[in-house]
């Protein structure tokens, strides 16, 4: 298990998007990057409203996952291509459990805390980038592979190349798949995050007024 590579982007203008700018164009750099506890050194983040914070500090996909999606798509998907912080290989991200976590390289922890939900500028990135992004949010939830957010423990220096060691799993069964099946397209679910101690806020919040409104 390791990571492919290290991507991080800065704020352009996007007259694509709602808001006219974004940072969803991430790239894989070079060399050694710092990891903070709100992220990537050189990452910036467009949309703080929904995007960016101790919960979110970065991003993982699976090379993997890329391929398949590359198949579907009709074009080989570079790293980076979903706006991932990191490209990882040999882990299925989507079967791990909220609060699971990795070791990245020598001194980098990091936990899992939540799950990526699509949003137009999303489909308007793909679009953008000549990909078929026809109904691109129903499709990216159906295959309900959407990759984890990471919050980080220890901070330190990451590069292309480094291991990624799966160092505690919690076991209670609630997987990142799960989570965002929860939060997309199976509702009923909610009230199983309420159980899982690092649920990101905003998870929580949602289940926590699913469940109210549930009476």
């Amino acid at each position: 298990m390791r990571l492919v590579s290290v991507n991080a982007g800065a704020i352009r203008e996007a007259r694509w998007t709602t808001l006219g700018r974004s940072a969803i164009d991430k790239a894989p750099v070079r060399g050694r990057v710092r990891v903070g506890r709100l992220g990537l050194a050189g990452d910036e983040i467009s949309n703080t409203r929904h995007h960016g914070g101790s919960d979110q500090a970065l991003y993982a996909f699976a090379r993997e996952d890329l391929d398949a999606w590359g198949d579907e798509l009709g074009a080989e998907l570079p790293d980076g291509a979903f706006g991932e912080n990191l490209t990882t290989a040999g882990l299925d991200v989507n079967e791990a459990e909220i609060g699971e976590r990795w070791r990245l390289g020598d001194d980098v922890l990091v936990e899992v805390a939540s799950v990526r939900t699509p949003c137009h500028t999303f489909k308007a990135w793909l679009d953008r980038c000549g990909y078929d992004a026809s109904a691109w949010v129903r499709r990216f939830a159906e295959a309900g592979r959407p990759g984890p957010y990471l919050r980080v423990l220890e901070e330190g220096t990451i590069g292309a190349g480094d291991p990624v060691e799966v160092v505690h799993q919690p076991g209670h069964g609630v997987t990142v798949s799960l989570a965002f099946r929860a939060l997309t397209t199976e509702r009923a679910l909610l009230p199983r995050l309420l159980s899982v101690g690092a649920l990101s806020a905003r998870a929580r919040a949602r289940a926590e007024a699913y469940v109210e409104a549930q009476g």
